[in-house]
């Protein structure tokens, strides 16, 4: 793993005040490829670049530190599949947004990936600059997926839904199940409490604290605050 001012850690933000940029990990195995993206990263004044790993091991090793906002994993790491590492991310990490950046473009690897937890996918033919741009859109609650790949994704599901239709019928969505964390963000959320104020209470970044209400919303189905908050109620998560 690189070094980042003597450690490839950053150090925690100050309790009481969370970060204003998005916190950044790459475990990219092309050294040129990972330098640029590093210099685009720390050229970026809304960024910060947390850490850096070679291989799967120094991935896996590097989840063991602070949780950064975003991962960025590749695929073909020397000694493993990167897919090992957004595994391990996902349960290590949960509030963590990974991005796949791949030469490897295949629907196995895009569907493997996109089911251990990855929200976005690109291939390596974006500059280091666009892939910033779309960190910037990771963040902030989007899924940025290189054209070619949302083709892929799109066709296989339209394969897939009349089989789905035919065999299951309709059925009742199973009751959501919001982590001890999304209940607190929620929580915050029924009393009136921003992004902003959420984070400073928690002690987290609001880019975050935004990746919790997107998994609230996608969880509870809703689009808004107070669709969350009436839904949450009705199924018994939130109190009268």
């Amino acid at each position: 793993m690189e070094a980042l001012n003597s450690t490839n850690q950053e150090s925690p933000a100050e309790p009481g005040k969370p970060a204003s940029r998005i916190h950044v990990a790459i475990v990219e195995d092309d050294l040129g490829f990972r330098s640029a993206l590093a210099r685009a990263l720390l050229a970026a004044p809304d960024m910060r670049l947390a850490a850096t790993a070679g291989t799967r091991a120094e991935g896996i090793a590097l989840l063991q530190g602070t949780p950064v906002d975003v991962l960025l994993v590749d695929l073909g790491l020397p000694d493993g599949s990167g897919i090992d590492v957004i595994r391990a991310a996902s349960r290590l990490w949960p509030a963590c947004s990974i991005m796949v950046s791949t030469n490897f473009g295949d629907e196995t690897h895009v569907m493997r990936s996109i089911e251990a937890g990855a929200a976005g996918y690109l291939l390596k033919d974006s500059s280091p600059l666009k892939m910033v741009d779309e960190i910037r859109s990771l963040a902030s609650g989007g899924s940025p997926i290189s054209p070619i790949i949302a083709r892929q994704v799109l066709a296989r599901f339209r394969h897939a839904a009349p089989e789905s239709v035919d065999e299951a019928g309709p059925t009742a969505d199973a009751p959501p199940a919001l982590s001890a964390r999304e209940k607190e963000v929620l929580d915050f959320i029924t009393k009136g409490f921003t992004a902003h104020e959420i984070a400073k209470l928690m002690q987290l970044s609001h880019f975050t604290v935004r990746t919790f209400v997107r998994r609230i919303y996608s969880k509870l189905k809703v689009t808004s605050k107070a669709e969350a908050i009436y839904e949450a109620r009705n199924q018994g998560i939130l109190a009268e």
